[in-house]
């Protein structure tokens, strides 16, 4: 479960990439020197970009920087989805945004990206529709629209910082390899019960130093952040208009009463108000 390196090839003639790939079943802990936007449209998902983990409902629109560990955001998903992932190199165009001063908006938002950057509201709404211009063209055609989506990003206020700090591999690399290995146990376990000693042992490290660890790469402790797995995977099941009951002791939770709790403590509501408002929509 050791990080991965990704190597992009963009399409002869073209200098950046714009795909739709599909990986749900895939655990692919990866990074890679290209930029990478990421629009997902799904019920409710993860994301885990540097040492951010959270979740997502309905959609979601990051930017990544740079060599910055992230997560495929597709996968567990288990309900339909739709995604579309550019990747860019930050000199795509050359040196077009260092040397044009129209530019520099842009070459602002490449400089803040490695914190990872999830854009809401209009922005989202408007980049979305973009984006899914973009694969109907010409790459000429596909380029002009691209630099007219990263200046859309680049004056957004509508944007959400993931990370406090340089999460890239350089900085990080030992840390996001063992992390791969807890956050694919956790992934497999969370229904059940979580060992915190077994995956301690697994990554070879004492029960004690293993906590420690865990709250630093993470800003939680084990028993938060399996909780909070919980009810991202809740939230998919409550979308799929199961039960609260059904759904409380399929992601985990012994007592319903602390699986309503906690969720309404992630989420501002309970279950069955969280269940009604997005199933209305």
């Amino acid at each position: 479960m050791k990080i991965q390196l990704e190597k992009v090839v963009t399409d002869k003639g073209q200098s950046f990439r714009l795909f739709t790939p599909s990986l749900r079943n895939h655990f692919y802990w990866h990074y890679h020197p290209e930029f990478e936007l990421v629009y997902v449209e799904a019920a409710a998902g993860i994301r885990h970009v540097g040492q951010h983990v959270s979740s997502y409902l309905q959609s979601d629109l990051v930017l990544i920087g740079a060599n910055i560990p992230h997560l495929n955001f597709d996968y567990g998903l288990q309900v339909d989805y739709k995604q579309i992932v550019v990747q860019l190199k930050e000199d795509f165009l050359g040196t077009a945004f260092t040397n044009t001063p129209e530019f520099k908006t842009i070459e602002k938002l490449f400089s803040k990206a490695y914190l990872g950057l999830s854009f809401t509201g209009q922005t989202k709404i408007k980049v979305v529709e973009k984006l899914r211009q973009m694969q109907r063209m010409d790459p000429f055609s596909q380029l002009l629209l691209l630099i007219e989506v990263l200046q859309l990003l680049a004056t957004s206020t509508e944007v959400i910082v993931l990370n406090e700090m340089d999460t890239s591999v350089k900085i990080f690399m030992n840390d996001k390899i063992r992390m791969g290995n807890v956050y694919e146990y956790i992934n497999s376990n969370f229904d059940k019960a979580p060992d915190v000693n077994f995956i301690a042992a697994q990554v070879h490290l004492s029960t004690a130093a293993f906590c420690r660890y865990f709250k630093k790469q993470t800003n939680m402790t084990f028993t938060e952040f399996v909780n909070q797995y919980r009810i991202s995977q809740a939230k998919t099941l409550l979308l799929q208009d199961k039960n609260i009951s059904e759904t409380g002791y399929a992601v985990g939770f012994q007592s319903i009463s602390h699986f309503t709790k906690l969720f309404k403590k992630s989420t501002g509501q309970n279950p069955s108000a969280f269940k009604t408002k997005y199933l209305q929509q």
